[in-house]
């Protein structure tokens, strides 16, 4: 310890000493040297790098001190384990572009109002935060303009938050546009003109016109003469007074040219955007996108307004092989009426709520009872079943098929008790109304036909053999229509036969007035004598109108009045018979009628038509339907409203039954209620029909219906 004090205390006297005399001159430098010192150790310092890295590197080759990029490490990775390649990161020169550049900012087309609450502006490449640049206030953007005279060629960057200078090319614009000129410096508005008409070989040989000067390019026109005295005589007699003279304001007015009018009207919608291109509309779409040979062929047989799109995916190998497009004319033109068609003015957009829209109906469960389920099915096995009746007691049905067989089963069993072969197509069934006599009505090609039923009490037959076969009959009358009695027994055959005029073809429809003395028939044909009038009791045919408008499609009896309900394909007329005059024409708006019933009460009637529809008229209220349903997804072929309960139904060719709880109130305030209770199914559509007739049993709510499988089925509650 002590020699080491000494020998510091003797440096200290030495350098003391060296102090004390004359001071030595500073060595010069050599730049050569310097370089070459530098040079030399960075080499070194290199060297020892590459030792370095060829020591952990032991595959690398030989000349790798040569190769231009990174060296890569092998490490162990912390998660798997094993072993990993890991470069560096390249850091650019400082002579390459992206040295000196600043991080973009990469949010792109964005308001950029969305960032002012935060402290950066949005992000870079590789997807880090670019921080919002420092700015001052008003007295360091003031010191900034004094400072630097450029500043007034900087203008703020919304996207950089920041002041950008502006090129040389770019003031030069502003420029022009402040001195009003034209943006384009090689704009040159004084070019020399080009002389099309002046110059030889360009003169103007022949007139434009050689017609002659006519005589009012030099005569006073006589017409406008009369016009100014007539404005004249005007002015003198005080009727047209000028406008008083206003003085005139020395102070200018000024006003912006630009500034449209103001208008209470809201700001006109803009043009609804065409629709952007899809996948699949691609000239190399992706194979899932390319439909199938079948999906082709269904495609092309479907209708063009039931297509999805308008176009097939098609697949080209390279997009110089692309035809034309096709359906360019044709997509140029919606685009026009899109264009046109634009709604020009927004609505606003009620909130409402929509169940408050949907009226509070009652439960069906609290309307009972009406039919649910099939009870009994009756076959008809040859043809279908078009139509079928029931007896007023409700103890009977006949139905008729196609094949010309009628059967008479009961209801309650479903056995079949009789059984009539007539050898033609039955079109009509109907049941007398009358409770002292029982008997049927079934209509072929050109006859009506008076079935008595078996096993009916002797008394009833009697009346019923009175009705239709009385002992003295009246006297007859010149007619087309013969009435011919039967001769052998009433069981085996009809028991009295209508002949209809030759030509009016098969009997469509039958209906009895209530009192069951008038039957009304309608024909198939189109003429004017498809209806006809018949009298029971008279032995009596007649035609009841000698012109009608259109072809009939079915008629009815009013329920309580002497009226007549005549349907045609578009109409319902309502005539009165005891008058016989017209007394108002209804107008449901259906394209074709298909079938009707009007209420027990008389004041309500309901049509149904081949396109679906389905008419409530109150027959008070107005000519128009009071209430149109579109409900089934096929043509109605029948209604019927119940005679004793607040029912009807109707049936169409998807094989459906709808049933209907219609309510009818005396009080004429109020609206009839309308319910709708049950949709049965239970019969097979063939050849594009359903269930083709419905009737109701009378005193039960019970349904029967006849369809085109040629199945009778009755529906109970």
């Amino acid at each position: 310890m002590q020699s080491e004090d000494e020998a510091e205390d003797e440096d200290r006297e030495g350098d003391d000493a060296s102090d004390d005399g004359d001071v030595d001159e500073f060595p010069e430098i050599d730049v050569a040297s310097d370089s070459d010192e530098s040079d030399e150790e960075e080499e070194e310092e290199d060297t020892d790098d590459l030792d370095e890295e060829d020591t952990l590197d032991e595959n690398s080759d030989a000349d790798s001190d040569l190769h231009i990029f990174p060296k890569s490490k092998k490490v162990v990775s912390d998660i798997t384990g094993q072993t990993k390649v890991v470069y560096p990161e390249i850091e650019p020169d400082y002579d390459s572009d992206s040295s000196t550049e600043d991080d973009p900012n990469r949010v792109g087309n964005i308001p950029m109002h969305w960032y002012d609450d935060l402290p950066h502006l949005g992000y870079n490449i590789n997807g880090k935060r670019v921080l919002r640049p420092a700015k001052g206030d008003e007295l360091d953007r003031f010191l900034q303009t004094v400072e630097d005279p450029n500043s007034w060629t900087t203008a703020f960057d919304q996207n950089a938050q920041m002041d950008k200078p502006l090129s040389a090319e770019e003031l030069d614009i502003i420029r022009r546009l402040q001195a009003g000129e034209n943006p384009d410096a090689e704009y040159d508005p004084y070019e020399p003109t080009i002389e099309w008409f002046t110059g030889k070989g360009k003169e103007e040989v022949m007139p434009l016109s050689s017609a002659p000067e006519p005589k009012r390019r030099w005569l006073p026109s006589k017409w406008e003469k009369q016009k100014i005295m007539k404005i004249v005589r005007a002015i003198r007699q005080g009727r047209i007074v000028g406008s008083k003279p206003t003085a005139a304001d020395k102070k200018q007015q000024f006003y912006a040219i630009w500034n449209e009018p103001p208008s209470n009207q809201p700001p006109p919608l803009p043009a609804p955007k065409p629709k952007l291109p899809t996948h699949s509309e691609s000239y190399n779409p992706p194979e899932e996108y390319l439909p199938t040979e079948e999906e082709r062929k269904q495609w092309e047989n479907t209708d063009l307004e039931d297509r999805e799109r308008d176009y097939l995916p098609h697949k080209y190998p390279a997009l110089r092989l692309v035809p034309a497009y096709d359906q360019f004319i044709k997509q140029r033109f919606n685009r026009q009426l899109d264009l046109y068609l634009a709604p020009r003015i927004q609505r606003v957009k009620l909130n409402v709520d929509p169940n408050s829209l949907l009226p509070k109906l009652p439960s069906p469960n609290s309307l009972r009872p009406f039919p649910n389920y099939k009870s009994l099915q009756f076959m008809h096995t040859k043809a279908r079943v078009r139509c079928l009746s029931i007896s007023p007691d409700g103890a009977w049905v006949a139905s008729g098929d196609e094949s010309g067989v009628i059967s008479l089963w009961e209801v309650n069993v479903g056995r079949e008790v009789k059984r009539w072969s007539l050898g033609s197509k039955v079109g009509a069934i109907e049941w007398c109304p009358r409770l002292d006599a029982c008997f049927f009505v079934a209509g072929t090609e050109e006859q009506l036909h008076f079935f008595i039923p078996p096993n009916i009490s002797p008394a009833l037959l009697t009346m019923t053999q009175s009705a239709l076969a009385p002992a003295t009959l009246p006297p007859t009358t010149q007619s087309s229509i013969k009435w011919i009695s039967a001769s052998g027994a009433a069981e085996d055959g009809p028991i009295l036969t209508i002949e209809l005029p030759s030509a009016s073809g098969l009997s469509k429809q039958l209906t009895w007035h209530r009192k069951g003395d008038y039957l009304a028939s309608v024909s198939s044909s189109e003429t004017q004598g498809s209806v006809w009038m018949h009298q029971i009791s008279r032995r009596h045919s007649q035609s009841p109108f000698k012109k009608i408008k259109g072809a009939v499609q079915m008629v009815l009896f009013h329920p309580t009045k002497p009226h007549f309900f005549v349907a045609t394909q578009r109409y319902v007329r309502l005539y009165n018979l005891a008058e016989q005059k017209l007394l108002k024409t209804l107008m449901p708006g259906i394209k074709w009628i298909s079938s009707m019933d009007v209420h027990p009460s008389g004041d309500h009637i309901i049509v149904g038509g081949y396109d679906r529809k389905l008419c409530w008229f109150d027959l008070e209220l107005s000519e128009k339907p009071y209430k149109v349903l579109r409900y089934h997804s096929r043509a109605i072929r029948s209604l019927h409203f119940h005679p004793t309960y607040p029912l009807f139904a109707s049936s169409s060719d998807d094989g459906s039954i709808q049933i209907f709880h219609a309510r009818v109130y005396n009080d004429l305030m109020t609206d009839p209620l309308i319910v709708p209770l049950k949709i049965l199914r239970g019969h097979d559509v063939q050849e594009g029909l359903g269930v083709l007739q419905i009737k109701w049993v009378n005193k039960q709510p019970w349904l029967v219906s006849a369809g085109a499988d040629g199945s009778v089925s009755l529906w109970c509650s």
